[in-house]
């Protein structure tokens, strides 16, 4: 059963941000390498939401019964599940979760159990929306719910949170289990949904695309490139690069399951181009693609409205909603990495 509590809520949402930003209002907390999610609590019954709206409750038996054993009866908590694998996080851990076999995946939270890192309080322990409040009032009752409520080495903790620089610099630098900082203003609501009042400052330079189309390898019928889009101001997914970084062990496997995923037209904005002096017909032949798969990516420049080199492959996210990959992520992209050496 859904909690209706559910339906009046989704993330508050981050711009990139290229450095961390200063001044009074600024506090900062570590970025955590996970899955955002929601947790709404009323009673004996618990719904974990993911940052696109997605059910998550399935795949975390274990942090349902973590969550039901804290001894409040209504709360909503907004934080990060991770899986902490000898010392660091493990997204690759974590993405077995999403499995559709409901006994393969208790196995897993019995094997591999997940942690809820917290950092921040929607609706107290009395039912009480603390959204309106800015974040100093909500961290202070967040803090206090902690205290009352959380283990501190339990599968529900408190997320750190600082107004130092310098800490918040520390952390952006230790890289175990994180990729990078987030910036938030202390005098602001909870804005639901939003992108205002939070910054994120990753240590890779990353973007969340569909992958609109692929191209075969020019000699074999296997994947050889995924083609990248990103959706623009008007709603329409634009092309805006490749990835060829597959490893041929992965290249049968996944051949087979895009060749499923074969639908027309694969982009709806701007599309691959065409035939150049440089190519041949074949090599620049691509399938188009039902806009079903997210891919992160890491790269080291966009201008132009596209990558300027390829990107090179991190990971599938299949809780991320692809409407969410806009040129928004990249806009302040705009440095190589290579500044940050």
């Amino acid at each position: 059963m859904t909690l209706p509590l559910t339906k009046k809520y989704s993330p508050m949402e981050a711009l990139p941000a290229a450095e961390l930003p200063t001044g009074p209002d600024w506090e900062y907390e570590p970025k955590w390498d996970g899955f955002r999610c929601l947790a709404f609590r009323d009673r004996s019954l618990v719904d974990l939401q993911s940052k696109s709206g997605k059910p998550l409750t399935r795949y975390f038996p274990d942090l349902v019964a973590a969550l039901k054993k804290v001894k409040a009866n209504k709360f909503v908590l907004d934080g990060e599940i991770v899986i902490p694998i000898d010392g660091n996080l493990s997204f690759d851990d974590l993405l077995q979760r999403i499995h559709p076999a409901a006994g393969r995946v208790l196995k897993l939270s019995l094997e591999t159990p997940c942690v809820f890192i917290v950092f921040d309080l929607l609706v107290d322990e009395k039912g009480r929306s603390l959204v309106k409040l800015p974040l100093r009032e909500r961290r202070k009752a967040l803090e206090a719910f902690a205290k009352k409520y959380l283990e501190e080495d339990g599968t529900v903790r408190l997320s750190p949170l600082t107004d130092d620089i310098v800490l918040a610099r520390k952390w952006f630098h230790m890289g175990v289990g994180l990729d990078g900082v987030m910036a938030k203003r202390g005098d602001l609501p909870y804005q639901t949904g939003q992108r205002t009042g939070m910054q994120k400052i990753k240590t890779q330079r990353t973007a969340d695309c569909v992958v609109g189309g692929f191209r075969y390898l020019e000699k074999k019928p296997l994947v050889g490139s995924l083609l990248l889009g990103l959706y623009n101001g008007e709603g329409k997914l634009d092309h805006v690069g490749f990835c060829s970084s597959i490893h041929d062990e992965d290249r049968p496997a996944l051949t087979k399951k895009l060749e499923k995923m074969i639908k027309p037209p694969g982009f709806t904005g701007k599309a691959p181009g065409g035939l150049s002096r440089w190519s041949t017909k074949h090599s620049m032949e691509w399938q188009p693609l039902d806009n079903k798969l997210v891919a992160e990516v890491q790269f080291d420049h966009f201008t132009g409205g596209r990558f300027r080199h390829g990107t090179r492959f991190l990971r599938w996210r299949p809780e991320k909603s692809p409407r969410s990959c806009t040129m928004k992520q990249v806009q302040r992209e705009n440095r190589s990495a290579l500044g940050l050496l």
